[in-house]
């Protein structure tokens, strides 16, 4: 009889568990779930929707084309991905870059692309991307009136994409642009 209850409790035991276990599991899956929706539901990201967008054309370019070829093969597949998606773009835009201290021009960058007047994006295809490619692009970002800029590196064995932000809340001179 005492073994019968004891075989009893551990199955109790067992059962208990297995039940807090099964609790654990749900309420972080929930909290997952919750976190999940926070992330894509955050406004302050800067450009969601193209970023998005964007991304895609990028994927759909790598997919398609592999790494090997050259940058400007990429460049063309990449403006055919845009147009094909109906995302407005100019390729080989001259934008201004401004000088930190007193917002005046310095000289000129020309991007890849453009997009819609808010994102620039670089394309390299190159075996490796370095930290130089990535520091140019921020520092481009810091000394233009764009915030959001993509290097993109097609000639990686996997596909590099970097996607830097600057906001012109943190450049002083955009001030005196706007006045000017």
């Amino acid at each position: 009889m005492n073994r019968d209850s004891d075989s009893t409790n551990i199955y109790e035991f067992y059962d208990e568990n297995r039940r807090n276990t099964n609790i654990k599991h749900e309420k972080k899956r929930i909290t997952n779930m919750e976190n999940k929706k926070r992330i894509i539901t955050n406004s302050s990201l800067l450009y969601p929707d193209l970023s998005y967008d964007i991304q895609g054309a990028i994927y759909e370019v790598s997919k398609k084309y592999g790494n090997g070829l050259k940058e400007n093969i990429y460049q063309k597949a990449l403006a055919e991905e845009l147009l094909k998606r109906k995302i407005k773009h100019e390729e080989q835009k001259r934008i201004n870059i401004y000088s930190i201290d007193s917002g005046k021009v310095l000289g000129v960058y020309v991007p890849d692309f453009v997009v819609e007047e808010k994102i620039i994006i670089e394309i390299k295809a190159t075996e490796f991307s370095t930290n130089k490619d990535i520091s140019q692009q921020q520092s481009y970002l810091k000394a233009s009136i764009y915030e959001v800029g993509y290097l993109v590196n097609f000639g990686t064995d996997k596909l590099f994409m970097k996607r830097s932000i600057y906001t012109n809340d943190r450049k002083p001179y955009i001030v005196s642009i706007r006045v000017s």
